[in-house]
């Protein structure tokens, strides 16, 4: 995983999913919603990124 992301990237998940724990503890309801939102948004960004990827030929 490291090779795929480096260590900013590996940072920036982790400082997401702190942040989505704080805000679960202050209120489920609304950090299971942002959980969901940010897995939507996660397959998007693959979908993109495979498309762009077929349309250069890499894949």
């Amino acid at each position: 995983m490291r090779d795929t992301l480096g260590s900013e990237g590996i940072a920036g998940v982790v400082v997401v999913l702190i942040a989505v724990g704080v805000l679960t503890v202050h209120d489920p309801i609304v950090g299971a919603g942002v959980m969901i939102l940010l897995a939507g948004l996660a397959l998007i960004a693959k979908g993109i990124a495979d498309s762009t990827m077929r349309a250069f030929g890499l894949k």
